[in-house]
């Protein structure tokens, strides 16, 4: 049981991580306020103590797992002009589309009181999506930047692209994720026309 006293924060991990480990192993609709509490070894108050409902927790679930992708995004980022350009969007993608990631994705989908209450602060798109296409879009540009893809490359289109197709690959399997060659080739052709050096 979570002990009195715990910080908030405390409080949030564990929680979340619970909520997690349910959706990954039970799926979307397994996942319930009594089953995250239950995951997590603490009463069902607790969850209703720091939130104010359900879909509350879901959303900060959501926005907490999206701003990991931010240091992601940072990383990409600086590794622009080292490396080949196929490689490491091939290793980002496999990076931002871990299980829980297509999981939180596939909740936002199907949850409307979940979605409508993201709405409140990201308009449009699908949280975690639409920052995986920002960071690659951000990583593109900068090694457009560095002349390793052509001036003319248009990033925000390729940005959704990349992202969705490699959404299709990983998305709803039942089996292991795919092999990183079968995302290599996807990546390798979505930017065949416009990296200058290819890479191998």
């Amino acid at each position: 049981m979570v002990p009195t006293g715990v910080a908030l924060h405390d409080v949030r991990e564990l929680l979340f991580d619970a909520a997690e480990r349910v959706l990954l192993r039970d799926g979307v609709n397994a996942l319930t306020s009594r089953a995250v509490t239950a995951e997590a070894g603490c009463a069902k108050g607790v969850l209703h103590r720091h939130f104010a409902d359900f879909d509350t927790f879901l959303a900060e679930l959501v926005q907490d797992r999206t701003a990991r992708i931010a240091d992601q995004a940072t990383a990409l980022r600086d590794a622009a002009g080292t490396g080949t350009v196929t490689g490491h969007l091939t290793g980002a993608l496999t990076d931002l589309f871990d299980s829980i990631a297509v999981a939180v994705v596939g909740l936002v989908i199907s949850r409307d009181g979940l979605r409508a209450r993201l709405r409140e602060t990201v308009p449009t798109g699908i949280p975690l999506l639409t920052e995986a296409t920002e960071a690659i879009a951000s990583y593109l540009a900068a090694e457009r930047a560095r002349g390793r893809i052509s001036a003319d490359a248009d990033v925000d289109t390729l940005a959704p692209t990349l992202v969705g197709a490699a959404h299709l690959l990983f998305a709803d399997r039942e089996s292991a994720p795919p092999e990183a060659d079968a995302l290599r080739k996807v990546v390798a052709a979505v930017v065949a026309g416009v990296v200058r050096h290819p890479s191998p």
